[in-house]
């Protein structure tokens, strides 16, 4: 079957997570806890360690940091708020997606399948810039479905109005994205986040993002 849609996850592949969230944590450890914090890299650095790539939800994190660094003039619940109301002014894409999405809209449905809050998520997905050219945008909280169940790659591809085999998943965890999509029935491509990650089972791979409508339509 020809393809027909495009299916993207958000963090580490439209996002670059990584990039986004050190900017955020550089301005937030500088600026709102300056007078509290003697090295703001070390916050910086246990953050991110805490954080676990995104694994572990920031209330746990904010409460771990507040206890390690003595902060005693914030509560976990205003870091988090600050967290989850600012980080979208922070977020920008990996290098070559905008242009690679523009290629894309002009000839096929353009979908969205994360896991995360909401409406964190979608507030991250929107600050890119290109969201207005997407048919669906789906946040696993929001839908009570997570990836790699297969039902929420079929409902993705429900509300693009394609079959599953008429649409690929593009994603960067090989697990959650490729083995899920692939088990709803999409056809998948792999985009790591670093070159010395494979996945075999998916049916490409993208090393660089403005390569992606190419691959696409080789599939």
């Amino acid at each position: 079957m020809p393809v027909r849609a495009v299916i993207f996850d958000l963090d580490q592949t439209l996002l670059d997570r990584s990039a986004s969230l050190l900017e955020f944590l550089r301005w937030q450890s500088e600026g709102m806890l300056r007078s509290d914090l003697e090295n703001p890299a070390d916050f910086v650095s246990r953050f991110l360690e805490l954080d676990d790539n995104g694994r572990v939800w920031k209330d746990e994190v904010y409460r771990r940091l507040i206890e390690e660094f003595d902060i005693g003039r914030w509560r976990m619940e205003e870091l988090l708020a600050v967290y989850e109301s600012c980080f979208c002014g922070f977020c920008v894409s990996r290098t070559g997606v905008e242009q690679a999405i523009q290629e894309l809209a002009a000839n096929y449905r353009l979908g969205l399948i994360s896991n995360g809050k909401t409406p964190f998520q979608e507030r991250n997905f929107r600050a890119l810039g290109y969201a207005e050219v997407f048919d669906s945008i789906l946040v696993s909280e929001a839908v009570g479905l997570r990836k790699p169940d297969a039902r929420i790659f079929r409902l993705g591809c429900s509300e693009l109005e394609v079959a599953p085999d008429e649409a690929v998943y593009v994603g960067d965890n090989p697990i959650a994205d490729i083995k899920g999509a692939r088990e709803a029935g999409l056809r998948t491509i792999f985009v790591p986040v670093d070159s010395d990650t494979v996945c075999e089972e998916a049916d490409a791979t993208c090393n660089e993002m403005g390569a992606l409508p190419d691959l696409i339509s080789k599939l």
